[in-house]
Formats: C-alpha cells, sequence, structure tokens
C-alpha cells in the first residue's frame, strides 16, 4: 500500500504551513508515539557521471584505492545505519533490511537503495543517505583517476537523487 503523503509522514500535502517539525521558529521532533507500527519500504536513485576511462577502470576494477562497488556498497549500507545521527529531526529506526543495486553504464554510475524498516515513522530518509553516501565513496574511491591535468573534475557530478517508491502496509 502507497502512502497516500508522498511529501512525508506529517500530512501535509506540500502545504508550508503544515510543517511537521517547525513550532514558531522553533524546531521539534516529531512524535510518533502513537502511530501503530507498519511494515515500510523506501527506495532512492541517484547517479554520478565519471569520464569514460574512469568507468572502464571501476569496471575493469583497476582502480588504485580498490574494488569501488563493494566500498561504495559498505558505504550506503552504513549511511543507512546512522541517518539518525546526522539528520537531525531523523528517527533512529530498526532497519530490517538493505538492498543496494549498481549499474554501471556509459560515463555514469547509478546507485539504487532499498531500505525495510517495521515501525512508527518511514525510512525514505535513510534511502536517500544511503544513496548519497554512496555515491560520495565512489568519487572519493575513483578521485586519482578522475581528476584532469589541472586537478579539477570537470566532467564529475552527482545528480538525479530521488526517492522513487515509498510504500507502508499493516502488519499481519
Amino acid at each position: 500500500m502507497s502512502d497516500e503523503n508522498p511529501g512525508g509522514d506529517g500530512g501535509n500535502d506540500g502545504d508550508p504551513e503544515g510543517l511537521t517539525h517547525v513550532d514558531e521558529g522553533d524546531v521539534q521532533m516529531v512524535d510518533v508515539g502513537d502511530k501503530p507500527d507498519t511494515a515500510r519500504r523506501a527506495v532512492a536513485r541517484g547517479t554520478i557521471h565519471l569520464r569514460a576511462a574512469t568507468v572502464d577502470a571501476v569496471r575493469a576494477d583497476e582502480v588504485g584505492k580498490g574494488d569501488v562497488l563493494a566500498t561504495a556498497r559498505v558505504g550506503a549500507v552504513q549511511a543507512v545505519k546512522h541517518t539518525w545521527e546526522t539528520v537531525p529531526m531523523c528517527h533512529h529506526i530498526p532497519i530490517t533490511n538493505v538492498e543496494t543495486t549498481f549499474d554501471v553504464g556509459d560515463g555514469r554510475v547509478d546507485l539504487e537503495v532499498a531500505v525495510e524498516t517495521t515501525g512508527k515513522t518511514g525510512c525514505e530518509m535513510e534511502a536517500l543517505e544511503g544513496v548519497t553516501t554512496g555515491l560520495n565513496v565512489v568519487w572519493d574511491m575513483v578521485k586519482a583517476v578522475e581528476k584532469d591535468d589541472d586537478g579539477e573534475y570537470p566532467a564529475t557530478r552527482i545528480d538525479d537523487v530521488r526517492v522513487v517508491e515509498k510504500t507502508k502496509r499493516p502488519l499481519e
């Protein structure tokens, strides 16, 4: 069952007057104590654009720092588990599953992170944190081969980070 409110758990349907974390200029964590536990899943995706030679090195596992995708996978999972420590109003939730999927294409690496939890609040922030950190790890791993002669990264960028799925269902 898909959440009725794609904007988040607050139910404000994009109305800034209904922001759930703001109270007259102050910020507060949302009280989810009275909400029922539900099974939840969120999937986020993003892309890092790289030079063709860098993508070839990633595919051939010829990057000096080591296996780029394996390291990025570990980074993504770690980020999911620690989201509550870096996003100030994010609840610490029990993560029941994390799946990471890489697609190495022409001049890019796509990462999809799926997160599952059973609890009172969603896990889309965890999925987003997994994607952004995983892609940052890719960038860190390929810096030496990605830089141009001036030490710059003219072809490198991370973009299109978004939540592509958010579902919840009652516990059986």
